[in-house]
């Protein structure tokens, strides 16, 4: 019987390339996105009369608090372990150490599940959003009409947008754990292969010798009675 992570192992992601090149690829974007917010909060935390400015202008609001330098090195201390855990999965799938794979693999799990809290939160507590487009600025690009609209059909809106999220989510979680596996497998592979390749040596004679016939004794002679 096939089980479960048998019937979903693939070695193909995104129909076309292999499942190391799209880790590499995954990786490395996040390597870009993370390096991007972490050099943002490194510049505002270089000239916070600029960030704080930017922050509490009358265009963007008054109801958004100011994150203190505090949760500002917090946050670029997030993004640097970010990059490190990227640049591990991207290493170890370059060179094929499936252990360099685990902790992305352990992140993407942890970012899926917080997802499906926030969809749960919203079926559970509808309000919700609502309460979220209320504390929007006043400058936000639609937002009267977002807030008119009707509630269940907002909800709906947010739960299929929300459920896109997850299900591109789970893929690539899965695309990183079936690289996960191949990796792992072929490591496995190397090793079976080095212990029999030794034993064979040691338990097989030398190759002179095994392929050395000793001659044929020849036939006894035909004595007439």
């Amino acid at each position: 019987m096939i089980s479960p992570w048998d019937r979903w192992y693939t070695t193909s992601c995104c129909l076309c390339c292999h499942v190391r090149t799209g880790t590499i690829i995954l990786g490395v974007w996040y390597m870009l996105i993370n390096a991007v917010v972490l050099l943002i909060l490194l510049s505002a935390l270089n000239d916070p009369v600029q960030y704080h400015y930017h922050l509490t202008s009358a265009e963007l609001g008054t109801d958004f608090d100011v994150m203190d330098d505090a949760n500002m090195c917090i946050a670029a201390a997030i993004s640097l372990l970010m990059i490190l855990i990227c640049g591990m999965a991207t290493y170890g799938a370059y060179k094929q150490h499936a252990a360099w794979i685990i902790p992305f693999f352990c992140y993407q799990v942890f970012d899926f599940a917080l997802n499906t809290l926030v969809a749960i939160s919203v079926v559970v507590y509808p309000n919700t959003v609502q309460d979220y487009l209320q504390q929007l600025p006043g400058t936000f690009p639609y937002k009267e009409d977002i807030m008119s609209t009707n509630n269940v059909c907002l909800v709906f809106a947010v739960l299929v947008f929300v459920g896109c999220i997850l299900a591109f989510k789970a893929y690539l979680i899965a695309c990183v754990w079936n690289c996960y596996r191949y990796v792992s497998g072929r490591g496995s592979t190397e090793v079976l292969v080095y212990v029999t390749t030794n034993d064979t040596a040691v338990l097989l004679p030398p190759y002179e010798e095994a392929i050395a016939i000793p001659p044929k004794e020849p036939p006894p002679q035909y004595v007439p009675a």
